[in-house]
């Protein structure tokens, strides 16, 4: 593996861990050229998953995607960084049950609000509000109210 720090070609395994359930290698590294060490992850893919954009374009799935999406929903939320991998490896989780090649990207849009829904209430309105791409204000307003009324119907269920 070339460094990301200096671009040497070679670089050493220090530790190697499975994580997911044995789905993912974490290795840390570290460059014998410039002392610094990296972390990679290496995940099993069974096969390209293409996904379909609303303008009906395909391009290749890409996990970063959902994480950078996720980490901006969750800025300055108390959640770790390892929690929003694991939430992604989730939702990929869901997407290989599924079996397709091809997925809407409005399926996988769906299955993160589901799991930011039970989550984090601010984090699911952040993400919402671009994918759900709000008008106005009176779309964000109804989005908010049907979370409310879900949390009042919980809170009463606790209480009864």
């Amino acid at each position: 593996m070339r460094c990301p720090f200096c671009g040497a070609p070679d670089t050493k395994v220090v530790d190697s861990r499975s994580t997911d359930g044995g789905l993912v290698i974490r290795r840390r590294r570290k460059c014998p050229s410039c002392a610094k060490r990296f972390t990679t992850f290496e995940r099993f893919e069974q096969y390209p998953v293409a996904v379909i954009k609303r303008s009906g374009d395909k391009e290749p799935y890409r996990r970063e995607k959902i994480l950078a999406g996720l980490k901006k929903a969750f800025e300055k939320r108390p959640i770790t960084t390892k929690e929003i991998e694991d939430l992604v490896s989730e939702i990929e989780c869901e997407l290989r049950e599924r079996g397709e090649k091809e997925v809407h990207s409005s399926i996988i849009g769906m299955l993160v609000l589901k799991k930011l829904k039970d989550l984090d209430e601010v984090a699911y309105l952040r993400f919402a509000s671009v994918y759900k791409d709000f008008k106005d204000i009176t779309e964000f307003q109804l989005e908010l109210g049907q979370l409310l009324e879900k949390k009042e119907r919980k809170d009463q269920e606790e209480e009864g």
